[in-house]
């Protein structure tokens, strides 16, 4: 009795399942089929470039410094003010420390007791001249020495005014005025009355005390991948936008590819230059971070089409095209330049033509 009733149960499983599969295959019939999208090739620009990272810098910018060392005891200028070369930026007190002050006492010292010997020799020379005690060329000698130790005597007072003052009074542009040596506009100013400065010689680079350059003529410093190096040149025009400045973008033309490259966060980098087309009535102020596009290549007023639409069948890119209604037939294609969202259309499809969109 029980193994009937579960052959039964058996059956009627069999029977549920042998329905189920036939309503599963009629609702997959039934379904819609799928509904392709189309779009149509259109004419555009095609512009292959690559992107450098850097920022705007004048191309010559000069960094002033102090000929003496010492305390800053005035500023006459502050950043933003436009100077002329030869204008007084800043002017230095000089603070001689005791052992090059005691020394040049000392040399002033030296100097007036051989100067005054020289002198006493001449006068007693000069007595006996005249009564024929000594000969004229004896006389001569003595005078000679007489110069030179009152030459010696008039150097070490002047190498004791240095000292103490920094320059000498009268003899031209005095070394404790810190003056522009270019014309331009002053960028910085780093030091403020009372900071020691120190002088800029063979040994020691020297404090700066203001930065002045030339704003009016501007260049793009960046840095370049080694990947995107060897596809530029010199000459290639850059399309440049500046980080303050969003609502415009500025030309410009590449002029420097650095030989040698440098590794920054890991990779391998390489510096470029590139000078700036000067637009009217925009300020671009120095150190402002900006983006350049290098062209690389460009095709203008091509028929071109979205690259997700390009298929590839065995390395022979084609489309499908629309010849009826969700009817569509394979067309071979020859592509040409690229910028990474739409291709240059060669041959193989017109303007009119309605390319498949794969799902």
């Amino acid at each position: 009795m029980l193994k009937r009733f579960l052959g039964f149960i058996v059956a009627i499983g069999f029977v549920a399942a042998f329905f189920a599969t036939l309503g599963f295959l009629w609702w997959k019939s039934s379904e819609p089929e799928e509904a392709f999208t189309t779009v149509s090739p259109k004419t555009m620009d095609i512009v292959l470039k690559t992107v450098a990272t850097g920022a705007i810098e004048p191309r010559n910018k000069v960094d002033v410094k102090s000929r003496v060392s010492g305390v800053v005891d005035s500023i006459h200028v502050e950043a933003g003010d436009l100077v002329q070369a030869g204008d007084l930026l800043a002017t230095v007190r000089v603070q001689p420390d005791s052992v090059s002050l005691n020394n040049a006492d000392s040399r002033v010292r030296s100097a007036r007791i051989a100067s005054d010997d020289a002198r006493s020799q001449l006068s007693r020379g000069e007595a006996l001249f005249g009564k024929g005690a000594i000969s004229q060329a004896e006389l001569d000698r003595l005078k000679l020495e007489a110069d030179l130790r009152s030459a010696e005597l008039q150097a070490a007072r002047n190498a004791l005014v240095v000292v103490r003052e920094g320059a000498l009074r009268g003899s031209g542009p005095v070394a404790t005025e810190v003056r522009a040596t270019v014309s331009g506009m002053v960028l910085a100013v780093p030091v403020k009355e009372g900071h020691q400065v120190t002088e800029s010689n063979t040994f020691n680079d020297g404090t700066t005390v203001a930065t002045v350059a030339d704003m009016t003529d501007m260049i793009f410093v960046g840095q370049v991948d080694e990947s995107e190096v060897g596809r530029i040149r010199e000459g290639m025009p850059i399309d440049l936008k500046v980080g303050a400045i969003r609502d415009r973008r500025f030309g410009g033309t590449l002029e420097y590819i650095s030989p040698m490259g440098n590794v920054l966060d890991g990779s391998v980098q390489f510096e470029i230059r590139a000078a700036l087309e000067p637009v009217e009535g925009v300020f671009i102020r120095a150190g402002s971070s900006a983006n350049a596009d290098i062209v690389l290549q460009r095709t203008d007023e091509v028929l071109a089409i979205n690259e997700s639409v390009v298929q590839f069948d065995k390395g022979q890119p084609y489309v499908e095209i629309e010849v009826g209604d969700q009817v569509f037939e394979r067309r071979d294609v020859e592509l040409g330049l690229s910028d990474g969202i739409h291709v240059e259309v060669v041959g193989g499809i017109e303007a009119a033509d309605k390319v498949k969109k794969p799902s």
